[in-house]
């Protein structure tokens, strides 16, 4: 008798649990609010912050996606129609918007140490340079990031080819976009674009997509640490010659210079070595192998100088040296370490010394260690956003499209069409995935006219891709975002030439 009485026990739990345990799956469309203070550069401002879902519609009106987004709007302003609006993207393409979210922009900074290495306990702490004092933001989580999904998830039925190429991409967040500025009320708002790496490319698409599909104009773009897919995946003559400069300054950094550069200030050498990368190694490259074995040896040792490389590691390579080999080999002889790709203050660990590209990431590695915990503890503890779905810090989006990228025209395009449009440049030169001379190089094929050079701005940092894990350039960063948000401002100007 006891036994059966177990069963239906049993029996009756299971069938509780199962009626309420849910699928594992996003809301399409919600939101959760939150009431927030803190203190920026001295002053205490309020804010909201909204974390939610909202819907990508197709031609019929369904739901074909769903976006992840956090939005932080100031509460003690009262006219937003003179506030500015500051819309964030990452790159990857696939990542997540979670690394200006909680280290750069934002409200709220991970904990870590000075230079941006991890610390534990892991976390956040306020931003007491975040750019929330002139601008509310809004971060934005393209289809299969953070927790910003397809309908349906997965299966035969997901049409990839509507959100993951370098067109579509742009099309869908336009639409995205108009639906946010609308139901936010902002349309009267000064509005900005700021795009990290890859979100460099696709910011650009959009200042040009906003204006001609969604008659929505900006006031400004801001282009961090930006991959030009155009320059780098170009012939070596030019994407080597302005990949150089960054060999320049990370073999500066790990003081392997001759004593002559090294002795010097960073910024007295880093014009020495890019004029040497456009005037001579650039024309150089471009002769291919004819020219003569002596002038070739010459250069090598000009290299050599200006790279901490040898000689004739740049001769067997007949002086087209790869990025990925001067992180295995900067240091190879000297520590024994690899150095990171998108900081090269970074060192790593690998299995051997030989070999001619590093086993992986260091940065990409001490990234990983402090993001993660951190923004799935602050969305949900501090934002109080509950679910269940993984937040993808790299989301699936491959096989990408890459086809018809002509963003770095569309941008130009824009910037002629709306005078009010300025542009500014954020690097790092450290940075050896989208080096800084390749930002300055992207930046002067923006105005092959020359008749847009006031709007058009480069600020260079002593770090890497995310330069504002360095606790002086967070600051620094900070600093001449607000600036170029305020200045950019037209305060009465008419929109004209």
């Amino acid at each position: 008798m006891m036994k059966n009485i177990g069963l239906v026990v049993l029996v009756t739990f299971l069938s509780t649990f199962n009626a309420l345990s849910q699928n594992r799956e996003i809301a399409v469309d919600t939101t959760v609010v939150t009431s927030h203070s803190t203190t920026i550069n001295g002053s205490k401002i309020t804010y909201s912050a909204t974390t939610g879902t909202q819907p990508v519609w197709d031609e019929k009106g369904e739901p074909t996606a769903t976006l992840f987004y956090t939005y932080y709007k100031r509460t003690d302003v009262e006219n937003t129609a003179n506030r500015p609006l500051l819309i964030s993207f990452n790159g990857g393409p696939g990542s997540a918007s979670v690394w200006m979210h909680v280290a750069y922009t934002g409200p709220k900074i991970l904990n870590i140490d000075d230079e941006g290495y991890p610390i534990q306990p892991y976390g956040t702490k306020e931003n007491p340079y975040s750019v929330l004092d002139v601008a509310d933001i809004v971060f934005v989580n393209p289809v299969n990031t953070a927790y910003s999904r397809t309908i349906p998830a997965t299966g035969k039925e997901v049409e990839k080819e509507k959100f993951f190429g370098v067109n579509a991409d742009i099309d869908y967040l336009a639409e995205w976009l108009n639906t946010f500025v609308t139901r936010t009320q902002r349309w009267n708002s000064p509005k900005f674009l700021i795009g990290e790496s890859y979100g460099g490319t696709r910011v650009s698409g959009l200042a040009l997509a906003l204006q001609e599909k969604q008659w929505m104009y900006l006031n400004g773009v801001i282009l961090v640490s930006p991959a030009d897919y155009k320059a780098m995946n170009s012939d070596s003559p030019l994407s080597t010659a302005i990949n150089f400069p960054y060999f320049t300054a990370a073999a500066w950094h790990h003081g392997v210079l001759p004593e002559a550069l090294q002795n010097k200030d960073l910024l007295e050498i880093l014009p020495e070595s890019e004029e040497f990368a456009i005037n001579t190694l650039m024309p150089a490259l471009a002769k291919g192998g004819f020219f003569s074995q002596e002038d070739k040896e010459k250069l090598a040792e000009k290299m050599a100088y200006y790279s901490g490389l040898s000689t004739s590691s740049i001769l067997q390579h007949n002086l087209d040296v790869p990025t990925s080999f001067f992180w295995k080999e900067l240091l190879r002889d000297k520590k024994g370490y690899t150095i990171g790709r998108l900081d090269s203050r970074y060192l790593g660990i690998d299995r051997i010394e030989a070999g001619s590209s590093p086993d992986y990431s260091p940065e990409l590695t001490s990234w990983l260690h402090a993001f993660t915990p951190a923004i799935n503890s602050y969305i949900r503890e501090e934002l109080n956003f509950q679910t269940d779905i993984k937040y993808n810090m790299f989301g699936p989006v491959r096989p990408w499209s890459f086809e018809n990228n002509n963003t770095r025209e569309d941008l130009r395009q824009a910037m002629a069409e709306n005078p009010y449009l300025n542009v500014m440049f954020q690097t790092g030169y450290y940075d050896g995935g989208t080096t800084y001379f390749n930002s300055k190089y992207t930046m002067w094929q923006i105005d092959p006219s020359g008749k847009m050079q006031s709007r058009l701005s480069f600020k260079g940092y002593r770090s890497g891709h995310m330069m504002y894990l360095r606790k002086d350039d967070l600051k620094t960063a900070n600093e001449d975002l607000r600036d170029f948000i305020i200045n950019s401002l037209p305060k009465g100007k008419p929109a004209k030439y």
